[in-house]
């Protein structure tokens, strides 16, 4: 970096501005009485009811009522109950708001028509509001329809000014009513669609966790019935072979359990490495082998070898860098093979190796001189399973059968096809 750039830092990018105080408390005070109202619906409707009804009480008690009345001679208890009327079915605003707005509607057409214009009939927005809110759009014309009919009956019983005068602020305050009530409803809806959308995320989450954890649980088991299959059949030819040089050649058993440890070690060498993926701590440092190479298959072959079977290793063409991935896929598959002579191909058996690097990928194919057909296990295991998913992870093809006879045996035929280049 020169000295005259300016330096960058992302951190710093598109700061996330804090919200003003009064913003925040607004915020959480709306959070907790939308709380509070998710909790106890009921109790929140009664203190709403009760807080309009002791309003209309104390302007009926009050004689406020009588500052804005057409006409001032009402009864006494008529007025009490159109204030009761317009105010008490409020309280079932949200479960029967059609029905408490019939109630509240013909009550104040009763309040329009004597003249008492009780402030109490303002009350008919708030149910209007919650038809906005929660009910469908068919309703709330209706509502606002309802509504408006008390003030045309005002108009017609007491025409004092004109009819602009009368209705029309009723009209805008009924009409801004109802699109508050829609833009909140919008709000919540949109909310509601993004409380869902992330829940859906997180389930998508949890679910290519899954998806991700029983892909690791099936490399990691075939990888170890790769190790652990391999080695311990070697480990057994080795373990035969020396008890019967026991007794007659006590070098060779000595050198067969000198083999056996190599291939232990080996094999211990290679779990470790494999389990280490499951460990939670990551060591700085580990002191563990790399995966296994090409460069690897003569060690392969030589511990195939000392377990009793003669091998034929041959190399053709030009070896390219191939991804580490693919060589383990080529050792993998020549191991499994062998392994499977090993178990299968009974005694006198021979195996040849045959790696072939060419234009179109890497060739491999193992051939053996056994009976000439798997064992019933065989095909129901892991080997060629695993043999296969290996080869799918890199568009390749795989195959494995027995040979005509005469003379018969087993063979297993690997393509690798080369990556394009970029």
């Amino acid at each position: 970096m020169y000295e005259d750039e300016p330096v960058t830092d992302d951190r710093t990018q598109g700061p996330e501005r804090a919200p003003f105080p009064l913003t925040a408390y607004v915020q959480r005070l709306t959070e907790r009485v939308r709380a509070f109202d998710r909790r106890r619906p009921l109790g929140w409707d009664l203190v709403l009811t009760g807080f309009f009804v002791i309003a209309a009480l104390v302007d009926y008690t009050g004689g406020g009522w009588r500052n804005i009345a057409h006409n001032t001679d009402v009864p006494g208890p008529l007025v009490l109950c159109l204030s009761l009327a317009l105010t008490v079915p409020l309280l079932w605003r949200r479960t029967r708001p059609m029905t408490a707005l019939a109630v509240m509607v013909a009550a104040g057409a009763v309040n329009s028509w004597t003249g008492a214009l009780l402030q109490a009939a303002l009350v008919q927005l708030i149910v209007v509001f919650n038809v906005a809110l929660r009910r469908p759009l068919k309703l709330l014309a209706a509502a606002c329809a309802l509504t408006l009919s008390p003030v045309v009956v005002g108009a017609v019983r007491y025409p004092k000014g004109s009819w602009d005068q009368q209705i029309v602020p009723q009209v805008w305050a009924i009409t801004l009513v109802a699109l508050l009530g829609i833009a909140v409803r919008s709000r919540q809806e949109y909310t509601s669609s993004l409380v869902e959308r992330a829940r859906r995320l997180e389930v998508e989450r949890d679910q290519q966790a899954q998806l991700a954890a029983a892909a690791e649980r099936t490399r990691i088991a075939r990888e170890m019935h790769d190790i652990i299959g391999h080695n311990l059949s070697v480990i057994t030819g080795l373990a035969d072979g020396g008890s019967y040089a026991a007794a007659k050649n006590p070098e060779r058993a000595g050198q067969a359990l000198e083999a056996i440890a190599t291939t232990s070690r080996q094999a211990l060498a290679e779990l470790r490495r494999l389990l280490d993926v499951l460990r939670e701590e990551v060591t700085p440092t580990p002191q563990l082998a790399p995966q296994p190479a090409l460069t690897d298959l003569d060690r392969l072959v030589d511990g195939v070898r000392a377990a009793g079977l003669p091998v034929r290793l041959a190399l053709r063409g030009r070896p390219d860098s191939l991804a580490p991935g693919k060589e383990l896929t080529v050792y993998r598959v020549v191991q499994e093979a062998l392994t499977n002579t090993l178990k299968h191909a009974g005694p006198g058996a021979a195996a040849a190796v045959d790696v072939t690097y060419g234009d179109d990928g890497v060739r491999v194919s193992v051939t053996d001189t056994g009976r000439g057909g798997p064992a019933p296990e065989l095909g129901a295991g892991r080997g060629l399973t695993g043999m296969r998913e290996r080869t799918s992870l890199y568009d390749g093809t795989l195959e494995a059968g027995p040979l005509p006879a005469p003379p018969g045996g087993w063979r297993v035929h690997l393509h690798l096809p080369k990556e394009p280049s970029p």
